[in-house]
């Protein structure tokens, strides 16, 4: 025990490892063989987002933290799309503008829906500088992929993350 002398708060349990490890490798990979079958979105496989790297660290690794319940998942990545495909629309140009103005509008509107969810930022700026085709799908990503694949990771985690007598999710819902 060094710095402070206090134990860690966050003692190593091998059984919620082995949940977060199980919850993140079933809820990405399902998102990656929907997006592999979905013909609006299998030449990029639109799905794998890298914002869901994010949600799945705090719905499969963190499942009882504030930025994991259902409120913060679901509204944080649904407003950040809207934001993001919107700002892009009207203002495509320049880039650096579009995405700063995309994510510190989606950063506020989450904060003042109560719904931040820190992936949400990066959902915003991928509308922004995401592939042509994530362009293309226009108000469709907010969709699919965000909303479908968000709703696949949430029912993983709700079955993986309460496997375990030592974890609870969620700890609440709105």
């Amino acid at each position: 025990m060094r710095g402070g002398g206090n134990p860690s708060p966050h003692p190593i349990m091998w059984r919620n490892a082995l949940c977060s490890w199980l919850g993140a490798f079933i809820g990405i990979a399902l998102v990656g063989w929907l997006g592999s079958t979905n013909e609006l979105t299998e030449q990029d496989n639109l799905f794998l987002i890298g914002s869901f790297g994010a949600t799945a660290v705090l719905l499969y690794g963190s499942p009882s933290a504030p930025f994991s319940q259902p409120r913060y998942v679901f509204g944080g990545h649904l407003f950040s799309a809207i934001i993001g495909v919107t700002v892009f629309h009207i203002l495509p140009d320049p880039l650096w503008l579009t995405s700063a103005v995309a994510v510190s509008i989606a950063i506020v509107v989450m904060y003042l829906t109560g719904t931040t969810h820190p992936p949400g930022g990066a959902t915003a700026l991928i509308a922004v500088i995401g592939s042509e085709h994530v362009h293309e799908l226009s108000y469709w990503y907010v969709l699919n992929p965000v909303l479908s694949g968000i709703t696949l990771m949430f029912v993983v985690a709700l079955i993986i993350n309460n496997l375990s007598p030592q974890r609870r999710y969620p700890n609440y819902w709105f």
